[in-house]
């Protein structure tokens, strides 16, 4: 259908239709699959969660029927103008992007039952949150939301109230009687609960634990106990040997005194064993950084709820590291994405014992080899098998050791490329973290984006259970032709004290370059006006703002893109 504009411009109008009956595997795959799709400037869906798809019958299409072929419609889009002579091609585009975008099963034969979770600990905001809860809806899931009294979904005629079919005001401290109060919430609502989920690292355990005593579907709590772990996590690898794990700190002076304490390799790594976010990492260069190192990592938790001195003490490992995303089912892997994840300061050939381990920024896809993709995917999941999973969403992180690739800088973009000389050394997967949840909402939108697979929609059904792996099957599939752009995600760091004056620097940002808008789908500034910047060495690791940078045209431009913007970035502070 087409508008004729009197500039003689063209505005194709296109309606949707199932040629079969049926039932939408999600609601809005219109909305979420057209996203940042070129030429398409609206887009609409018309039919509710879990209801029946009429089937259109072409011979049910003709002369005065139009009211009636127009209500089998499931969705419609608005086109942008295009000069008449061009609608044709115009037309034969959107031809070819409906068949790379709706090349999955969006169509299931069988109903939808109305399913039922509850959801502990909601994020801190909206902005952080949205596209998980919306996700819910689209599938039909109602969320039960357990969180601290006080959050801003509780209130029932809030702005947001309608993400969640109720709130349970419940203690969700992680102390000992934490997964009672969960089971007691879940046993005490007035209607039936299907399944519980959590993407909190410090609760999954407790949660799973849950889970097991309410005979909800679930991997073992012992599996989320070790993943939540590092030094477990350590030392189920094969490597194990190479690194050392220490109850406390206390259990250093012997270790250094020992035999295997006069076999250290510097530079190492020292991170507490329960953590998150790079937080007290440190690169240590000497026995005495080290000393340092272990006494801060183990008093980083001394005071939690649950009290943790445990420390890990790792070889610092050269090579390109990444962000690996798993999807499993059954321990078959249904869905993978890799990430280049950036030198950090500690990378830095100088750097000290304060440098960090802080992402500065994420780059997908990977520029690695396909070679050494498919090492990491099948490295990756046997460590996730090992520690007792078989299905589930995985977020992890680690290393290629003696990688083909390196970082280089060349006209001030670093950017990942062959090394010249040949691999002298076997090539080795070196697993940093395994962390049983998507990853963080910055990154899961970025891969929703960019390849058009939801991570928090499959963490939602797979708490479900096996009632489910049909949509789990059928929303793992990525884009037909891959990518739609290169996208990196640039973090922008603390590196001064202060009280922020800016009211909004992501947004004075656009205000000063309004052309940066178009490529940066997704952004947020984390610490706005009258907010305490901590500086570098804050205590606890969060940056100022994180922007989704993109280029359809080359991974370079994007890089480029994203350096302009952390070079234009600015702010005030008292």
């Amino acid at each position: 259908m087409t508008k004729i504009a009197k500039t003689g411009e063209s505005t194709l109008v296109r309606f949707i239709f199932a040629c079969e009956k049926g039932y939408l595997v999600r609601n809005d795959f219109l909305l979420q699959r057209l996203e940042c799709c070129i030429g398409v400037e609206r887009v609409e869906t018309f039919i509710a969660p879990r209801t029946s798809v009429p089937q259109l019958a072409f011979q049910d299409v003709g002369p005065g029927q139009l009211n009636n072929v127009l209500s089998c419609a499931i969705g419609g889009l608005l086109g942008r103008n295009v000069a008449a002579e061009d609608w044709e091609a115009e037309s034969l585009r959107l031809n070819g992007e409906f068949q790379n975008r709706f090349s999955f099963p969006w169509l299931q034969v069988d109903p939808i039952p109305h399913r039922r979770i509850a959801w502990v600990q909601g994020r801190e905001n909206i902005d952080v949150s949205r596209r998980a809860y919306e996700a819910a809806q689209a599938l039909g899931v109602s969320i039960v939301m357990i969180e601290n009294p006080g959050h801003w979904l509780e209130p029932d005629h809030g702005p947001f109230a309608h993400l969640r079919e109720a709130f349970l005001p419940v203690s969700i401290e992680v102390d000992g009687g934490f997964t009672q109060r969960i089971v007691d919430a879940v046993r005490t609502y007035q209607h039936p609960i299907d399944g519980l989920m959590t993407i909190s690292d410090v609760r999954l355990p407790g949660v799973a634990r849950a889970c097991e005593i309410l005979d909800f579907p679930t991997s073992p709590s012992t599996a989320y106990q070790s993943a939540g772990d590092k030094a477990k996590t350590r030392m189920l690898e094969d490597d194990a040997g190479e690194s050392l794990s220490l109850s406390s700190a206390t259990e250093l002076p012997s270790l250094l005194s020992s035999e295997r304490g006069g076999q250290l390799v510097f530079p190492m790594v020292v991170k507490p064993a329960l953590g998150w976010n790079s937080d007290c990492v440190s690169k240590v260069s000497d026995q005495g950084e080290l000393v340092k190192a272990v006494e801060r990592a183990s008093e980083r938790h001394a005071s939690a709820a649950s009290p943790s001195f445990g420390v890990v003490i790792e070889p610092y490992v050269e090579g390109p590291e990444v962000d690996a995303n798993i999807v499993l089912l059954d321990g078959e892997m249904v869905y993978y994405d890799i990430e280049d994840d950036f030198p950090t300061q500690a990378d830095g050939p100088n750097a000290g014992m304060e440098a960090n381990f802080q992402e500065t920024q994420v780059v997908l896809p990977s520029a690695l080899p396909a070679d050494e993709i498919q090492l990491l995917c099948e490295s990756l999941r046997r460590s996730i098998l090992r520690q007792g999973f078989t299905s589930g969403v995985f977020h992890c992180e680690s290393r290629v050791r003696h990688s083909s690739m390196h970082y280089t800088n060349r006209h001030g973009i670093l950017d990942m490329e062959r090394k010249e000389e040949g691999r002298a050394k076997e090539r080795s997967v070196y697993l940093h973290e395994i962390n049983a949840r998507p990853p963080g909402y910055l990154e899961s939108v970025a891969v929703l984006l960019t390849h058009g697979v939801d991570y928090y929609a499959l963490r939602i059904l797979l708490c479900i259970g096996s009632a489910e792996c049909h949509r789990v099957h059928a929303l793992s599939r990525p884009f037909r032709d891959g990518e739609q752009f290169h996208l990196c995600i640039l973090i922008i760091p603390q590196t001064r004290k202060g009280v922020m004056k800016t009211e909004d620097a992501g947004a004075d940002l656009f205000r000063r370059h309004p052309e940066l808008r178009q490529h940066v789908p997704d952004y947020d500034t984390c610490l706005k006006k009258g907010q305490i910047l901590e500086g570098p060495s804050a205590r606890s690791l969060w940056w100022i703002a994180n922007f989704s940078v993109t280029s359809r045209t080359s991974r370079l431009e994007c890089l480029r893109r994203a350096q302009f913007i952390r070079e234009n970035f600015a702010y005030e502070l008292d």
